[in-house]
């Protein structure tokens, strides 16, 4: 079977205390062999990748344009949607689990796409309760859920 893939979503800004949240998950992503999706751009993603790059992990971006260099520097694979937000049910599609972290509406349509589709959601520093979601306390925690759960 494929590596598990984690999806992490959350704002293409934050501020350096959700960075350090959202690196952590990547690098917790990365050390339990996962391969990490985001949306590829900044904030959030860039974090999370960062962190799994830190491990050697691996990472996909989905992009909302057309163009390769729009991606973070640490993303592996960029994937060209050229769909602006409706990039986020591809994110979602392509997840088996998710971990969102912080965020606003974009971040709340991927969580809602991923319920939707029967994904495990995981939420840290979440503005939202949104029923049937998972809460963690820290990155570690968020990671380790979905790994406990049979994927």
């Amino acid at each position: 079977m494929a590596n598990k893939q984690i999806g992490v979503i959350g704002a293409g800004k934050c501020d350096e205390s959700i960075a350090i949240i959202a690196e952590e998950v990547g690098r917790e992503i990365a050390k339990r062999g996962a391969v990490l999706i985001c949306g590829g751009l900044g904030g959030v993603m860039q974090a999370a990748a960062r962190g799994a790059k830190e491990e050697d992990g691996t990472t996909i971006g989905i992009l909302p344009g057309s163009r390769r260099e729009d991606a973070n520097p640490y993303i592996d694979i960029a994937i060209l949607s050229a769909m602006g937000h409706a990039r986020n049910a591809i994110i979602a599609q392509s997840c088996d689990a998710l971990i969102a972290i912080d965020g606003k509406y974009g971040t709340l349509s991927e969580i809602a796409l991923s319920l939707k589709m029967g994904k495990t959601v995981v939420v840290l520093e979440s503005k939202w309760e949104i029923k049937g979601t998972r809460v963690a306390k820290d990155a570690k925690e968020a990671v380790e859920m979905l790994f406990e759960d049979k994927q």
